[in-house]
């Protein structure tokens, strides 16, 4: 029998590429009766995401986010094979009106599950930070292909052309990623610093139990470890 691994409750830093000594300071029952909303404004609790299996539940600042974006284009390069070897559920949240899914859906062609909390309850019950921070020995993000500069001019043009004008979130609420599940454990937790600082895919897929590693550097490439 294979030696039980104990939850992981410590957040991975990208500045060192190493787990931190940042304990998770929250339960997950403090925020598993927070309304979701789907693509379509129907409402459920958090807890429904994790309570069955093991979760990937990933928060994203808003949908014009020009680097939230590419991050949810490499997520929907994941195969679904993958996932369901590993028995693992794959979901996006975001804090938008849930009326901006179903086009952020079909602008990143992400296929998986995706929902919102407009109100950010889980956001702010979690410590979610607001504006960012930036660190000389911060690594860019590897899904993240724009410019800053760029990728904001990218946003603003979204906006600006979209039918509702509307940034679709909060600007300057940062996101993160947990692994959550089945029942109330954490098995780990990144929040986000500032735009770039996202979970690299391949970590998040790994520690959540998937035996593969994806290439996202142009066409995703299965490589067997």
């Amino acid at each position: 029998m294979a030696e039980a691994i104990s939850p992981i409750t410590r957040q991975v830093t990208i500045e060192n590429k190493e787990i931190g000594s940042l304990s998770v300071d929250y339960r997950l029952e403090d925020v598993e009766d927070c309304l979701i909303y789907d693509r379509h404004g129907v409402s459920f609790p958090f807890k429904t995401l994790y309570r069955d299996r093991k979760s990937v539940i990933i928060f994203v600042r808003n949908f014009l986010c020009y680097s939230c974006k590419e991050y949810v284009e490499d997520l929907s390069k994941i195969p679904k094979e993958a996932l369901e070897d590993a028995a693992i559920r794959l979901v996006v949240i975001g804090q938008s009106a849930h009326h901006h899914i179903e086009p952020f859906c079909l602008l990143t062609g992400y296929p998986y599950e995706i929902y919102v909390d407009p109100e950010r309850s889980i956001y702010q019950k979690f410590g979610m930070k607001r504006e960012e921070k930036f660190t000389d020995s911060a690594q860019p993000s590897p899904h993240v292909k724009s410019g800053i500069f760029m990728g904001q001019v990218k946003s603003i043009w979204r906006a600006m052309t979209s039918p509702a004008f509307d940034f679709q979130g909060d600007l300057h609420q940062q996101g993160g990623a947990i692994i959550a599940g089945p029942g109330s454990q954490v098995l780990f937790s990144h929040f986000d610093m500032n735009r770039l600082d996202h979970m690299p895919i391949n970590w998040l897929l790994q520690l959540a139990g998937v035996q593969q590693t994806l290439d996202f550097s142009d066409k995703p490439t299965i490589i067997h470890v």
